[in-house]
């Protein structure tokens, strides 16, 4: 079973450390470090030290042996951890990738003949389904495939999936009718439609998304890889100038020796930003591990990255601002309509709507007006679902006519049948809207009867993070289909930065292209179909697993606990991601001042003299001081590996407070620790009379 998103899986278990190690030698080989170019100039300068060596050993010059085979041993551990941090990195994804196939089985499907559950079925093997093909499954059965529910309504078990053990309703129509292979179905039944082919499934491509094999880097990873291979390539062409010019020293100045290849091949690996170079990749294979623990499923390292820089959030009211449960409170006739005629055409119209909104409309005419509910079959009415574009539905029975929608939508109903849209109705709703409440209205034909009220509320400290939000320079938007006087009391309580009132898929794609035409950066979560154009085109696209095929398919990643607000904690993520990145690079710049002022006078002091007046640190040797240097720029990796997988710790502050905060820490510590991680090496190896 996948880990929850209350849990963590712990950095450094026995049998991940085993794994990585073996990968970490499988990593030795040529193609794999070319993959990495500033470890790739440390891996071809531990191959010439080593071949020195070898040389060395075989013509018995024993006089350097001992420092050329200390400086060797510790390259070759450089090029080693930088390769075990990549690994654990990706052992720790491989792992969420097999709790995954866990979720995969082979299955025997109960393929219908007819898409209705009262025909036959046959047994067929659930490899054998394709796209478009209908099965039964009923109480105890495990669902053979992903598809769409187009009839019946069950209590289904997705904690192979989603980790949580709490069961989920599946039903036929709105946005709650989409099914995942693997999970389980444990009460009633349903009938699916598949709507994948083989290897295509929902887990097929989770899989494929945690494979750290087949991660992609990101445009920033990208530039700062160009970066990092610049100053390899100026500091490989300066180091190699430095041989001729010492050998050059030595003829003039007539004392001394010329610097040899291997303090040469120290010299630049300490050089070069070995650090964030050995780190950079484990950096964003973490990225999507956090990622997962959290129960997202990101399609690549680029949309974590991207939720990073996000500017703008486009957020869902209901579910996501509110809870989401709105509930039908009072009936509010007009003159000359009874509450009872009113309730009596509100339950009508809402017969067919399976929606908790509906539901509690029929159950307050009941409680109010003892007014069951009446059987279709007898009524012989046919049913006008609600759609995103009408925002409408209703019912016909006989001549009689009745609609039930937002009042905008009910205006245009009515003015269509050459009827006057009464100001009455427009001041009633107009109430309700001013108390933060849905106003829904009801009309009969060209005539409205009243308004019925839905209650929300505002989730309790969402306020605060919205706040938060605003500190770090991104501007909320609360989408919502109410009106634009509901919609702005909802966004004055809960402290949006504006709104989207009476949204329509339209309405959200023009949004997404306004902001994004502006040089903004824009996401968004959805779950229903209508929402899948505007996935489609924000740049940051959370698809709650709860929803429909196409909002998944649309997206760039997939929430497995369907919760709207983990939008939030997703750019939270991305963002640690790129100030982890941001921190070791930092880092990893600053800290090569202090190699200078070791390795430089070192390698020169002979020829040089002058020179020592750099030895800052007191070094007892050249030859120490190189050796010190050298040891420092691999533990340090050793040091980061769990900050490079953990990532900085994350405080919403301000981009100017950021950037303070990083040079001051990771600048400042930069250059601080590896003066006095140095010197304690050096005193180290004169203890040990090296």
């Amino acid at each position: 079973m996948m880990t929850t998103k209350h849990q963590s899986q712990p950095f450094f278990t026995k049998q991940l450390m085993w794994v990585a190690l073996t990968d970490t030698l499988r990593k030795l080989a040529p193609q794999q470090q070319w993959k990495n170019p500033v470890m790739f100039v440390v891996y071809v300068g531990s191959l010439l030290t080593t071949g020195l060596c070898i040389t060395s050993i075989y013509q018995g010059n024993e006089q350097q042996l001992g420092f050329m085979l200390a400086i060797t041993f510790w390259l070759w551990f450089t090029v080693l951890f930088a390769n075990f941090a990549e690994s654990i990195a990706e052992g720790r994804s491989k792992a969420q990738a097999a709790s995954l196939r866990g979720a995969k089985r082979e299955l025997m499907a109960k393929q219908l003949n007819e898409p209705h559950y009262d025909t036959d079925y046959t047994k067929v093997v659930s490899t054998l389904l394709r796209r478009g093909d209908v099965v039964l499954i009923e109480a105890g059965d495990f669902v053979p495939a992903d598809g769409e529910v187009i009839e019946g309504a069950a209590s289904v078990d997705e904690s192979a999936i989603t980790g949580e053990s709490a069961p989920v309703i599946r039903e036929s129509g709105g946005d709650f009718s989409s099914v995942t292979g693997g999970t389980r179905v444990l009460s009633d039944w349903l009938v699916v439609r598949v709507t994948v082919n083989p290897g295509e499934a929902f887990i097929d491509r989770m899989i494929s998304m945690v494979e750290s094999a087949s991660r992609q880097k990101t445009p920033n990873e990208i530039a700062l890889t160009i970066l990092l291979v610049a100053l390899t390539l100026i500091f490989l062409l300066t180091t190699v100038t430095l041989l001729p010019f010492s050998i050059y020293s030595v003829d003039i100045a007539k004392s001394g020796t010329p610097v040899s290849i291997t303090v040469l091949v120290a010299l630049l690996v300490c050089l070069i930003p070995t650090t964030i170079g050995g780190l950079l990749s484990a950096i964003g294979v973490a990225g999507i591990g956090r990622m997962m623990q959290k129960n997202v499923i990101a399609t690549s390292g680029r949309a974590i990255e991207a939720a990073g820089d996000v500017d703008v959030l486009l957020l869902d009211k209901t579910g996501t601002i509110t809870l989401g449960n709105r509930q039908a409170s009072a009936f509010f006739p007009l003159n000359g309509i009874s509450e009872r005629e009113l309730a009596d055409a509100a339950q009508l119209a809402t017969l067919a709507d399976e929606t908790p909104e509906g539901r509690s409309i029929i159950i307050l005419a009941k409680q109010k007006f003892a007014l069951r509910e009446r059987n279709i079959q007898e009524l012989g009415a046919t049913f006008v679902a609600f759609s995103a574009q009408t925002r409408m539905s209703g019912v016909n029975i006989g001549a009689k006519q009745i609609r039930k929608g937002a009042m905008d939508a009910i205006r245009t109903y009515i003015e269509a049948q050459q009827a006057k849209f009464p100001d009455e109705a427009k001041q009633l709703a107009d109430t309700v809207a001013r108390r933060g409440s849905t106003p829904l209205l009801v009309a009969e034909g060209g005539r409205v009867l009243g308004v019925i009220e839905l209650k929300d509320t505002v989730k309790g400290g969402i306020k605060e993070r919205f706040v938060e939000l605003r500190r770090m320079g991104i501007k909320t938007i609360m989408i919502t289909g109410d009106n634009r006087l509901t919609a702005a009391a909802i966004a004055a309580e809960a402290g949006v930065d504006d709104f989207l009132a009476e949204a329509t898929p339209e309405a959200k794609l023009k949004l997404i292209r306004e902001q994004q035409a502006e040089g903004r950066l824009v996401a968004m979560t959805g779950d229903g179909t209508n929402d899948a154009p505007a996935l489609a085109q924000a740049d940051v696209a959370v698809a709650m697993n709860s929803g429909t095929q196409a909002a998944k398919e649309a997206g760039n990643m997939v929430d497995l606990d369907s919760n709207p607000t983990k939008l939030i904690e997703i750019v939270e993520t991305g963002k640690q991601m790129l100030m982890t990145r941001g921190a070791l690079t930092t880092f990893s710049l600053a800290n090569d001042l202090a190699k200078y002022f070791a390795i430089v006078p070192a390698a020169f002091a002979s020829t040089y003299p002058e020179l020592g007046a750099l030895n800052i640190m007191g070094l007892s040797s050249p030859a120490n001081a190189i050796l010190a240097a050298v040891i420092f720029n691999a533990l340090i990796i050793v040091a980061l590996i769990p900050l490079a997988l953990k990532g900085v710790t994350y405080r919403p502050q301000s981009a100017e407070s950021l950037l303070r905060t990083n040079l001051l820490i990771y600048g400042g510590g930069g250059v601080i620790v590896p003066f006095i991680g140095i010197k304690l090496i050096d005193l180290g190896l004169t203890a040990l009379a090296f």
